[in-house]
């Protein structure tokens, strides 16, 4: 047996073992606050480091291109049944490699290209795979996006005349940069009205309408897209799910609501992807069980009161919030009475240990690379075991970052601060 295969990753390739471990300190001793981000369990870095990374498994359970599946097909059966019991749907495909590819496979399902698609302007929140002109969404469908209100807020009866004027074959809806719950029920009755598929991309919110913190789209969306790594706490994967009756995902199905998972699983499987990766479809069979607990439910919870209690904080530390306010575990900074952009306040908090994103606020006057604002969230500090009154310092940390921007000692004070308040809720030892 050649030596090599047994040496630690210190030994083998102490570059990069100590590249990791710096990154786990930066994690343990800052605040991660970006919304996207989260932190998984030890068991789920077990299944994501172990050797089912080395099989390959193009295909489907029961229905595989190569020999030696018999375990990997009981894994994503797992993984798949789980999903359809958290979310209260009959088909769940666990095989697409991230959200975007996710969002892909709705669109090659649902449309032909040329076709028409509409979905949230990014520039208000929405996504780039919901019709960015830069991105797939944009350049091999036709496009038009809807925007918010001025305050920020959806306005479903502008999203009604919207769908009316453009006849869109898809509806995408769901956000990365949007506060407030959504109306998934009107959203639904607007696709209806309009002849068109609802695709409702849930990546951030999945682990709230899991844990009962925010409405399920499923019974008014036919398609739903998430993440695994945001809210829901798992691995870096995705999960398209819907309802349907399956037939041979590798026959031809008529593009209808009743043929959804066999569109789904072909758009997927030889559509777009070859073999799923099958240590991150283990992760997220732990992560889902880890969803289905009391303990995950009161987790949703409280990223939502977390999040109420930093944008409270905010508020009276003088900053304007987009909508003014959040329901769900993230919130948009709009940093124009500050006097200070978007990109500088991101690398200002992140000199002190803070780390955000710089994000545009809707009808932003400013570029996207140089916006308005910032973007930032609770879930992984919610993970950590931070509570309100964390919730209330950390405002107080980032209006003081944020003010005394010139003052040299001031941030380094908030730094020594950050450190102090990280090392009460170490998550990884």
């Amino acid at each position: 047996m050649p030596e090599w295969h047994e040496l630690p990753l210190r030994e083998s390739d102490p570059d990069i073992a100590s590249l990791i471990a710096k990154e786990k300190h930066r994690q343990m001793f800052g605040l991660e606050m970006i919304p996207s981000e989260n932190l998984v369990s030890l068991a789920v870095l077990e299944a994501m480091g172990s050797v089912l990374t080395n099989k390959y498994s193009e295909g489907y359970p029961g229905k595989r291109y190569y020999g030696g599946n018999v375990f990997i097909d009981e894994v994503e059966s797992i993984a798949r049944e789980r999903a359809k019991k958290l979310f209260r749907v009959s088909h769940a495909n666990v095989q697409p490699y991230s959200g975007s590819p996710a969002n892909q496979a709705a669109c090659f399902a649902l449309l032909d290209p040329g076709e028409k698609l509409t979905g949230m302007s990014i520039s208000h929140g929405g996504h780039l795979t919901h019709g960015v002109a830069v991105n797939f969404s944009g350049k091999y469908y036709s496009s038009a996006p809807y925007v918010t209100s001025q305050d920020g807020w959806l306005d479903y009866d502008l999203i009604e005349e919207h769908a009316k004027k453009e006849q869109p074959k898809l509806i995408f809806c769901g956000a990365t940069a949007y506060s407030r719950v959504i109306d998934f029920k009107r959203l639904g009755e607007i696709a209806q009205a309009a002849d068109a598929f609802l695709v409702a991309d849930v990546a951030h919110i999945a682990g709230l309408i899991a844990g009962g913190a925010h409405p399920s789209p499923v019974g008014h969306a036919d398609v739903v897209t998430t993440t695994t790594h945001k809210t829901l706490r798992g691995p870096r994967g995705a999960m398209i799910l819907c309802n349907g009756n399956p037939s041979d995902p590798l026959k031809a199905a008529e593009r209808s609501k009743e043929n959804l998972p066999t569109l789904i699983d072909r758009a997927v499987f030889p559509g777009l992807q070859g073999g799923p990766h099958n240590h991150t479809t283990a992760g997220i069979a732990v992560a889902l069980k880890e969803a289905a607990t009391p303990e995950f439910a009161d987790y949703a919870k409280q990223i939502v009161r977390n999040s109420k209690a930093l944008a409270e904080g905010l508020l009276e530390n003088g900053f304007e919030l987009v909508t003014g306010g959040t329901d769900n575990h993230l919130m948009v900074v709009d940093l124009r009475s500050k006097n200070v952009a978007g990109k500088e306040a991101e690398l200002l908090l992140d000199e002190v240990g803070i780390t955000v994103n710089k994000n545009m606020i809707p009808f932003d006057p400013r570029k996207p690379y140089d916006p308005s604002g910032i973007r930032l969230g609770t879930p992984l500090l919610t993970t950590r075991g931070m509570k309100e009154g964390e919730m209330t310092a950390i405002a107080g940390f980032i209006a003081k970052t944020i003010e005394k921007r010139n003052d040299t000692a001031a941030k380094e004070r908030v730094a020594s601060d950050i450190k102090e308040l990280c090392s009460q809720f170490i998550f990884y030892a």
